[in-house]
């Protein structure tokens, strides 16, 4: 008895399918830590005032990106429960249909969605790194210059799939990729590279001193972009050898992981989780400041690497008391 069933490949059906499942699990993190994030921002922040100045705008960052993160998901379920309901019949079956998604307004509409969502999470990103580095020039001008790239890698992105439906072999997919995680890469080593060499910087001043907390923001700095980085680099290189069937299990749940390490940052500093620590026990008080905004006086002279300045507006600031027990408050603005 022969089939009537059309050639396939089953192997694209089960990481289409699986790829969404995947995605509805990564979405409902995303959800619950938009939910959470939103409430911490509303109760207006008591361990950081930048915070609680600044509530406005990373409320709307975090209501644009969970809208743009919703639709985005939601044209996707959509089309998944399509491709195996609404149009079982079509021509091909369910692989001509997932391999030609973009044919389908539906698709463009999550594609695009998807990219703006990436344009807003990229922005904290930037201002994280501008306020720790001082504004500095040299770091300004490269990271805005590979941000609009990036986003002109986008449109043509969107212009191509909305013209030609091409995804799966459009080279300029595949360098806004590389780009938009080079962003990401570059940023990490930036900050890291930063608070690390104010911590040896405070250690010639001090012999004493106590650099858990620089260690603490690094870790912090260097675990949320390690989960969306190692996830993006796995996307890259499925995309490079031209493996559709882990492309597309990635597509569908990238920008979740991207929004769920923004939102990790967001609500720990907040809640002044990454911000204070315990000291160990020691004799005599130590108190510091370091400026991270505004206008910075040198007590040492150098390069910016070298400045450790006044406390202006945001401000690493650790005391102690002469019970022998040390706090660290950490003020490292994420708006």
């Amino acid at each position: 008895m022969s089939s009537q069933t059309p050639q396939t490949n089953l192997s694209m059906e089960r990481f289409r399918l699986d790829g969404m499942m995947v995605a509805c699990a990564f979405y409902g993190v995303f959800f619950l830590l938009t939910v959470q994030a939103w409430i911490v921002l509303m109760q207006r922040p008591r361990y950081r005032r930048e915070i609680a100045d600044h509530r406005r705008a990373l409320l709307f960052y975090v209501f644009i990106t969970f809208v743009l993160g919703t639709i985005s998901f939601g044209m996707n379920a959509k089309y998944t429960e399509m491709i195996w309901i609404d149009l079982r019949n079509a021509p091909g079956g369910p692989l001509a249909l997932i391999e030609g998604f973009m044919s389908y307004r539906i698709n463009f509409i999550a594609l695009a969605t998807g990219h703006i969502q990436g344009w807003f999470m990229q922005v904290p990103l930037l201002y994280r790194c501008f306020v720790i580095w001082n504004w500095s020039r040299w770091v300004m001008v490269p990271m805005i210059t590979l941000y609009v790239v990036m986003i002109g890698f986008s449109i043509t992105v969107l212009y191509q799939a909305g013209t030609n439906g091409s995804f799966y072999n459009n080279p300029i997919e595949l360098a806004y990729l590389c780009i938009e995680v080079g962003h990401t890469v570059i940023y990490t080593i930036l900050v890291t590279n930063r608070l690390f060499v104010m911590r040896g910087r405070m250690k010639q001043i001090m012999a004493q001193y106590d650099s858990s907390t620089y260690d603490a923001i690094a870790l912090m700095v260097i675990e949320c972009a390690a989960l969306y980085s190692v996830f993006a680099i796995i996307f890259i290189v499925s995309f490079g050898m031209h493996s559709d069937g882990v492309v597309t299990l990635c597509f569908l749940s990238i920008g979740k992981i991207q929004g769920i390490a923004q939102l990790f940052i967001i609500i720990r500093v907040a809640r002044g989780r990454a911000v204070t620590h315990e000291w160990s026990t020691q004799d005599t008080a130590i108190i510091t400041a370091m400026a991270f905004t505004g206008t910075v006086s040198g007590i040492t002279e150098g390069t910016d690497n070298e400045r450790i300045g006044r406390p202006e507006r945001d401000v690493i600031q650790l005391y102690g008391d002469s019970d022998s027990r040390r706090a660290a408050e950490v003020s490292v603005s994420v708006a």
